[in-house]
C-alpha cells in the first residue's frame, strides 16, 4: 500500500507524519498511530511493524496518521539518548499536531478518531488519550513505563487516567516484564478508579512484542491475530 508524508511544524521543529488512506472518498474514521522504537530505529520509514500496522488499519477502512515523534533529535542520534531525553510535554505537542492534521483531511470524519500504539507507542497512546479529550477510542498494545515520569515537571502517564474521555482496550502478554502483569493490574485499577470504560485482554504464553512478526523469538501468531480481531471489532464499535 502506498502512503504519503506530510511535514508539519511543531515548535519550530519539522515533524514527518506518514498518512495511509483506504479506498473511497470517505469521510472515513481516523487513527493516530504511535510508533514503537525497535533497535536501530531512525524514522517511521524503517519501522516495519508500524508501517504494516498502519497498512492493516487502512485496509480496514481507517485513515492513519503515524507521526515521527522523535523529530526533536537528529535521526542518526543514538536511540538511548532519545529514550533518556524523551519528554511527555514535547510528545503531547506532537500528538495534538498529528490529530489536528488528521482531523482536517477532507476524507476524514474529525469526530471519529482513535489512537493506538505498540510498546513505547502503547504508552504514548495512553498519553494521547489522557491529554486530548477528543479521542473516541484508545488501544494500548503492551505499553510499558506508563507509571514512569518521562520529562522533568511532567506527571507519570498513569496519573492522566482521570482525563481520559474515551474507552480503552489493552492487549498484554502474561510473560511480559514491561509491563508486567502487576503493572497491567495497576493500569486497570487507575482506569477503574477514574471511571474509564476499558477492556483488557491478556495472553498466556506471550511476552513483550508478541505482534512483532519480524521477531521470530517474540512473535506469537495466534495471540497476535486474536488481538487484531479484538482491536478491529472494538474500533468498529466505537468509530463506525
Amino acid at each position: 500500500m502506498t502512503h504519503r508524508i506530510e511535514t508539519i511544524d511543531v515548535q519550530g521543529s519539522p515533524m514527518e507524519v506518514f498518512i495511509f488512506e483506504p479506498e473511497g472518498a470517505g469521510p472515513h474514521p481516523g487513527i493516530v498511530l504511535c510508533q514503537h522504537i525497535p533497535v536501530g530505529h531512525t524514522g517511521v520509514e524503517n519501522d516495519t511493524v508500524t508501517l504494516k500496522t498502519a497498512e492493516r488499519f487502512a485496509e480496514n477502512g481507517y485513515v492513519v496518521a503515524a507521526p515521527f515523534i522523535f523529530h526533536w533529535w537528529p535521526k542518526e542520534e543514538e536511540m538511548q539518548v532519545k529514550r533518556d531525553e524523551f519528554r511527555d510535554d514535547w510528545t503531547t505537542l506532537d500528538l495534538n499536531a498529528a490529530y489536528d492534521l488528521l482531523a482536517g483531511l477532507d476524507n476524514v470524519d474529525g469526530e471519529r478518531i482513535a489512537v493506538a500504539g505498540h510498546c513505547w507507542g502503547g504508552r504514548v497512546s495512553w498519553l494521547a488519550a489522557g491529554s486530548n479529550p477528543r479521542y473516541k477510542a484508545c488501544a494500548v498494545f503492551y505499553g510499558g513505563r506508563i507509571k514512569n515520569v518521562l520529562g522533568e515537571g511532567t506527571p507519570p502517564a498513569i496519573e492522566l487516567a482521570p482525563n481520559i474521555r474515551c474507552p480503552v482496550i489493552g492487549l498484554f502478554g502474561n510473560d511480559d516484564e514491561n509491563p508486567s502483569p502487576a503493572d497491567v493490574d495497576d493500569y486497570s485499577a487507575a482506569l477503574t478508579q477514574a471511571g474509564v470504560e476499558h477492556t483488557f485482554h491478556r495472553y498466556d504464553g506471550a511476552g513483550h512484542a508478541f505482534q512483532s512478526f519480524n521477531n521470530e523469538e517474540r512473535y506469537r501468531h495466534e495471540a497476535s491475530e486474536d488481538a487484531w480481531e479484538k482491536v478491529l471489532r472494538f474500533f468498529a464499535e466505537k468509530l463506525k
